[in-house]
């Protein structure tokens, strides 16, 4: 008998761990999952954030998946500035996806817009943000909360029509899809139906999705907890928020097959899509600014003019080695490209003094460059000590010089109001860094949602072993405490069970206290912005993955 070739099937609707305490999918899992399952490409779309696309983007390259980075923003019903009351309180939800490079920046730009100007109780867009930024997207219609399946389940057909048909008319009838979605929930039988008929009338395609919030069906008691984490509810709460069914997690090729017997195109054009992906993100690639100079100045020329301006100040007879190494530094730093971010890095410094706001002397390898002793950036004499250049820039590896700066925390605030002004608020943000679930933490939240008193839960949580990288599976160890309570209890086994699945996932955002980027231009061009607590605009990314861009 001849083999049957399993279908051909691509998720382009998966929310990750980094769709906050909704997603239990890991990153650097989904790939592998995916490859698994007999899958080319994956797609990562978490809830009006980008958090993960990074990771995600690098976990597939080593799995040899094609990614596809895209976002389930938030529509809002009127206009993205509208806030008022319950009408601009829901919106509705809208799948995006990056065809190449200058999608990848609209997006960016959409998310951006998003949370630093449309953020009621929800990051949102709308749709003449959307028209203004559609360029390189492909757009899918999304889930029972999406716009047109909204209108279908009201009955208003006519205003389902309209709106995919304004959608069909900003990213074109090749870019948008209207998605069928099967969870085993009665009402998407009625709205896949509309939504085949409205294709047909359209001219438009349809695509299946799974809408997935974790890997695999076991998975879902997990979900389950996670949910009530976010809703600080008890897994036996009243009206909690739940999944209506078990259907959330990535199914295989068979499985959508099944689920879609009878519109194969939507299995197909989930295979088409990925084809008209074509992007690739730069790592490794520096993106710097340029110091503002005087007229006739170039960065090279300025900071040689800085170095001699100051020389006396540090050397009142330099001697020949002096002003070779100076001069053979500054050849290097230029040639190199990093002149304008010495003057960078001293001009802040600058500010500071003359502000009177304390600053520490530069810490670390920039000890070492003469240059940077000549400008004030650090005080240690590197010839007296014998302290090496090639530590701080070495002509052999190009990596971003390092220099560590130590702030008054009570008016760091003022240095980076400072750069803001200098380089336009438009290329100045703070970065992100994230709170995750400890080992011991994550006992405490799974045990509080299923039903465990706070004192067990304590005790349990404090069989884990104290410091900073021990982890559930450390305690699990044979012999250990834990292991030996968990072996003689059931409800106990359960608590590490879950709690083990969930150590690790991202709890909130919040911004790293320091770091600060200066881009060459705006950046909500080039990453996912959101706002800080005190209103300033902050990376969507941490300090590894802000260095891995550049």
């Amino acid at each position: 008998a001849e083999a049957v070739a399993a279908p051909e099937f691509v998720h382009l609707h998966q929310h990750s761990e980094w769709s906050l305490l909704d997603g239990a999918c890991r990153v650097r899992e989904m790939p592998a999952r995916a490859r698994e399952l007999g899958m080319r490409a994956l797609a990562i779309t978490d809830h009006g954030a980008m958090h993960g696309v990074i990771d995600f983007y690098s976990a597939c390259k080593a799995a040899d998946v094609k990614p596809i980075l895209g976002c389930e923003v938030y529509v809002a019903p009127r206009s993205h500035r509208e806030k008022e009351g319950q009408v601009d309180k829901d919106p509705f939800h809208f799948l995006l996806l990056a065809r190449d490079a200058t999608g990848y920046s609209n997006l960016c730009r959409l998310v951006s817009r998003a949370q630093l100007d449309g953020f009621y109780y929800k990051p949102r867009v709308d749709h003449d943000l959307l028209a203004e930024h559609s360029g390189g997207l492909v757009a899918l219609s999304a889930c029972l909360g999406a716009e047109v399946p909204q209108f279908i389940l009201q009955d208003k057909l006519q205003q389902a029509r309209e709106t995919a048909g304004l959608y069909r008319d900003i990213f074109g009838a090749e870019h948008f899809f209207l998605e069928l979605q099967d969870h085993g929930i009665p009402e998407q039988t009625n709205v896949n139906r509309h939504l085949v008929d409205l294709a047909r009338d359209l001219d438009l395609n349809v695509v299946a999705t799974n809408d997935a919030h974790y890997l695999r069906r076991e998975d879902a008691r997990a979900h389950d907890v996670l949910l009530c984490i976010q809703t600080a509810a008890n897994l036996d709460s009243p009206n909690r928020m739940r999944f209506p069914t078990q259907e959330f997690y990535l199914k295989s090729p068979q499985e959508m097959a099944a689920l879609f017997a009878d519109v194969p195109q939507a299995l197909r054009n989930t295979v088409a899509v990925p084809e008209q992906i074509d992007l690739k993100l730069e790592f490794g690639k520096y993106l710097l600014p340029e110091f503002p100079l005087p007229e006739g100045e170039t960065p090279g020329s300025y900071l040689r003019k800085l170095c001699e301006e100051r020389l006396p100040q540090r050397y009142p007879n330099p001697n020949p080695e002096v002003l070779r190494q100076m001069n053979y530094e500054l050849e290097l730093i230029d040639r190199m490209g990093f002149s304008s971010y010495l003057l960078i890095v001293w001009d802040y410094c600058d500010f500071a003094r003359r502000q009177g706001i304390p600053v520490g002397p530069g810490r670390g390898s920039a000890a070492g460059c003469l240059v940077s002793y000549l400008i004030g950036v650090t005080n240690i004499d590197p010839l007296r000590y014998k302290l090496v250049f090639e530590r701080f820039l070495n002509p052999e590896r190009v990596e971003m010089p390092d220099i560590d700066i130590d702030f008054c925390y009570e008016r760091r605030g003022e240095v980076i109001e400072y750069v803001t002004q200098r380089y336009g608020a438009d290329c100045v943000a703070q970065i992100a860094a994230f709170g995750t679930m400890g080992a011991r933490g994550v006992i405490r939240d799974v045990g509080r949602t299923l039903g465990f008193a706070p004192s067990e839960t304590d005790r349990i949580a404090k069989l884990v072993p104290e410091g900073p990288d021990v982890s559930l599976a450390d305690a699990l160890q044979p012999g250990a405490e834990l292991a030996q309570a968990v072996a003689k209890d059931t409800r106990l086994k359960e608590l590490v069970d879950v709690a083990a699945l969930l150590e690790g996932t991202p709890r909130h955002a919040s911004v790293h206290a320091a770091g600060v980027v200066i881009a060459p231009r705006p950046l909500a061009e080039i990453v996912p912005l959101m706002r800080t607590k005190d209103g300033r605009p902050a990376i969507q990314f941490d300090m590894d993955h802000c260095k891995k861009l550049g």
